[in-house]
């Protein structure tokens, strides 16, 4: 496979909308265009920023350390920490060295996470894994992981304490989800305290990154947090619904695939737990769970639990964990950053529609 014209294919998926698309649903008046031309800016400098610290690693073939940096996205993190630097002096040189830091450890798990999931897809291309190995890109991982906390290391000392904190939450995320819930654990409950360390504490920290670099007042911090922790978890609940919904060419990866690996996401909890009490959802799980044995069924089984309510259940308690989030802003100043941090939470749920 010719590596070269995968990366190029990559760096031109991150040239186009990228974070632009998430932008544009922020700031929707007149009024808030010079603020929307900020936050752009402060983007595009993160992304130069990312290029810069994937080139500096010296290892004979740098393609692997660039590779998932390149690959674009929303940059979600990013995005927040540029929202909450406003609420200060703006999108400043130390706003978009703690966002790119930030996203360099997100890029980071991304290589780890396709290695232990054993993916051969990611966003449409090849996994790193896929093209050097699991060696490899486990260690470009660490590569990333290094290159963060080199940014963060010239920050203020309680940034670093926070970043540690937060990977250390996002590693016992990855444990829990792996080893499972213990016996008389509630399945849904670990499943939510996983979804909040893996996904949930980095958006909190972005959040955080953002209004302490941008040196915005200190009495913003709590609700921030909680924020960020809300809008991380129902982010990964619509993924969950997402992946039941979506095609391999939607997704640019195989859909379901921590259910064909044997890890339930909610709906699939939230099936099993009305199987307890009922027969016909029990049969509708045994259904489920005998299609998803065989790569012919398991576009049926999946196709099956989209359509069960136990989905739009999932949906609605994403939708209520926005609501909440939304909520955990008011200390906040009414105005265009806390409007557009309103948004932030809708665009991050409507994703599903």
């Amino acid at each position: 496979m010719n590596k070269a014209r995968v990366f190029g294919a990559r760096n031109a998926v991150a040239s186009s909308s990228g974070s632009s698309s998430v932008l544009r649903r922020l700031f929707l008046s007149a009024g808030e265009r010079d603020l929307l031309a900020e936050v752009e800016k402060g983007l595009s400098a993160v992304e130069e920023r990312l290029r810069i610290e994937a080139a500096a690693a010296e290892v004979v073939d740098r393609e692997v350390i660039q590779y998932l940096v390149g690959a674009g996205g929303k940059r979600i993190r990013p995005v927040l920490t540029a929202l909450t630097g406003l609420l200060g002096d703006g999108v400043t040189d130390d706003v978009v060295a703690g966002a790119a830091a930030l996203e360099l450890t997100h890029v980071a798990t991304l290589y780890h996470d396709d290695v232990m999931d054993e993916a051969s897809l990611r966003r449409g291309v090849p996994s790193a894994n896929r093209l050097w190995g699991n060696n490899v890109a486990i260690l470009a991982g660490d590569m990333l992981s290094a290159r963060a906390y080199m940014l963060i290391a010239n920050m203020r000392p309680e940034l670093m304490l926070l970043h540690a904190r937060t990977f250390s939450r996002l590693v016992t995320g990855q444990l829990n989800e792996t080893l499972g819930p213990r016996e008389g654990d509630d399945p849904i409950a670990h499943y939510l305290r996983v979804l909040a360390d893996k996904t949930g504490s980095l958006i909190a920290c972005a959040a955080e990154f953002g209004l302490v670099l941008g040196n915005g007042p200190a009495e913003f911090a709590d609700g921030l947090r909680e924020y960020g922790e809300h809008v991380g978890v129902a982010f990964q609940l619509v993924d969950d619904v997402i992946d039941l919904r979506s095609t391999e060419q939607e997704l640019g990866k195989q859909p379901g695939t921590d259910l064909r690996e044997g890890v339930p996401t909610l709906p699939m909890l939230l099936l099993r737990q009305r199987a307890l009490s009922s027969a016909a959802d029990a049969a509708v799980v045994a259904a489920i769970e005998a299609d998803l044995t065989s790569e012919a069924t398991a576009p049926r089984a999946l196709a099956r639990l989209a359509e069960h309510e136990v989905t739009a259940e999932t949906l609605d308690r994403a939708f209520e964990l926005s609501r909440q989030a939304k909520a955990a802003l008011s200390s906040l100043p009414i105005g265009p950053v806390r409007s557009a941090l309103e948004r932030f939470a809708d665009y991050l749920v409507e994703r599903s529609n």
